[in-house]
């Protein structure tokens, strides 16, 4: 018999289940590795995948159609959504059918649709103002027996829409980020092509009213004003986000493009709201050097070349007559600034009960005939104190401040430019204040363009776990 060494024995006296006792309803460790899946269980996982792509597919068409859709090009197709007669289902928005149909799939994609919007709002809690807000408007609608589908395009379609891309993860928001770009420089190259051509792609019209002898452009988006603060908006996203276009060179080029666009477009707020927001960067960024700031000398000498370039391209086109139009318009509006004091005069005809619960709307029909604001009142404000009364105003304006808030939050800082420039259209044109989606735009633009740089951990804390990317 051999000897046994001192680990030999060691070994030995430790039993076979291990030196301790193991408890009571303890579960054997398995050492043998698990059999592979069987070839059903990938079912679910492609459901799952499929479920995904067809959320992505039906928010790139939301998109797309947010920014080429807009309600003259239906009118032009005979569809009554802005103008009387027509079904139920003309009255909304081939975008909101679109949202609505992709913000169900997200509900429904892990069979718990209460869980899923349990996880939407938990970080998003002043949406729920927002939406509580809305709601109460939308019940004023009903007890007056007024068109309730004005506010769901113009402002629940925007929240959902928001909602749905938070839900989407950096490489499925990519296909939405290039159709924003792809169809705003396509506006823009419209707007040129109107403008230098003279031929008007769709029929300007405002509700059943068409309106002639408009030399503006509005492309794809139905009026002036609403391409003008929509590319506004997109040259201050380039200019103050620079990651949008990393190449310089070309990021400057589209800049001076879309530039050059609102002398087609013909917006006077949004071309001067722009250049002032160009103005203030500019002189920081002097100021920045003037206080030691190290730039180099390729970059100086590159940048006083474009500047000469600019000021020669600027001199060229006031010589040959390109700005006459717009320059017209700052000398002479044709009675614009009347329309605006005639909106603050409107006030002056209601009593207190009146503006507190709202005019009747045959009433207030007359009175804009009356007082020449046939294409509408050229404020949001007063717009919606005539329209739903100064209770529900003071609602809605509380509740889009909360929902510009939760934006914010997610959003570059660049944003805040784009929110100045919405407060500015907001106050001086008809804006959100009529039935378009125009909101739904600037929000669309600032969610996709303008995100914040967060690492994923923050952004499931943010705004809720994306959806499965396969």
């Amino acid at each position: 018999m051999k000897a046994r060494g001192p680990m030999t024995r060691i070994m030995g006296a430790i039993p076979a289940n291990g030196p301790f006792p193991p408890h009571r309803g303890a579960v054997p460790v398995r050492t043998s590795f698990p059999r592979p899946p069987h070839a059903g269980s990938r079912e679910p996982a492609m459901a799952g995948w499929l479920i995904d792509r067809m959320i992505v597919l039906l928010l790139l068409l939301a998109v797309i159609a947010t920014f080429t859709l807009s309600s003259a090009m239906l009118t032009h197709w005979k569809i009554h959504y802005v103008t009387a007669g027509g079904g139920f289902y003309e009255k909304l928005h081939p975008a909101t059918y679109l949202t609505f149909l992709a913000f169900g799939l997200l509900l429904l994609r892990n069979a718990d649709p209460v869980g899923e919007i349990d996880r939407m709002f938990s970080g998003s809690k002043l949406i729920l103002v927002y939406l509580a807000c809305w709601s109460l408007l939308l019940v004023q609608m009903f007890v007056l027996t007024r068109p309730f589908t004005v506010i769901i395009d113009t402002f629940l379609l925007p929240v959902v829409l928001c909602l749905a891309i938070w839900q989407l993860s950096p490489t499925q928001r990519k296909p939405l980020i290039w159709a924003t770009h792809l169809t705003i420089l396509l506006n823009v190259c419209l707007g040129y092509y109107e403008y230098f051509s003279g031929h008007r792609l769709i029929p300007l019209t405002l509700g059943d009213v068409l309106v002639v002898g408009e030399w503006r452009s509005s492309a794809l988006l139905g009026h002036p004003l609403t391409a003008s603060g929509l590319v506004g908006a997109y040259i201050l996203a380039l200019v103050l986000r620079p990651a949008l276009c990393p190449l310089a060179m070309l990021r400057i080029a589209l800049i001076a493009f879309c530039l050059g666009s609102l002398m087609a477009f013909g917006g006077r707020t949004a071309l001067i709201t722009v250049l002032l927001v160009l103005g203030f960067v500019a002189a920081k960024a002097v100021w920045l050097i003037l206080r030691g700031k190290q730039v180099s000398l390729p970059t100086v000498i590159a940048t006083l070349c474009l500047l000469f370039i600019a000021a020669a391209g600027i001199f060229a086109a006031f010589d040959l007559g390109i700005f006459d139009k717009m320059l017209l318009r700052f000398s002479s509006d044709k009675g614009s600034a009347l329309a605006r004091f005639a909106t603050f005069d409107l006030l002056s005809h209601f009593d207190w009960q009146e503006l507190v619960m709202g005019p009747n709307p045959t009433r207030v029909n007359a009175l804009q005939a009356q007082l020449g604001l046939n294409y509408g009142i050229e404020n949001f404000w007063i717009s919606c104190v005539v329209q739903f009364g100064l209770i529900h105003t003071i609602l809605l304006t509380i509740g889009l401040i909360c929902l510009f808030v939760e934006i914010l939050k997610r959003a570059n800082p660049a944003a805040w430019a784009i929110v100045l420039l919405i407060l500015v259209i907001a106050a001086s044109s008809v804006s959100f204040s009529s039935k378009n989606i125009q909101l739904a735009q600037f929000i669309t633009l600032i969610t996709l363009l303008l995100p914040r740089e967060t690492t994923a951990p923050a952004l499931r804390a943010a705004a809720g776990k994306p959806i499965r990317a396969y």
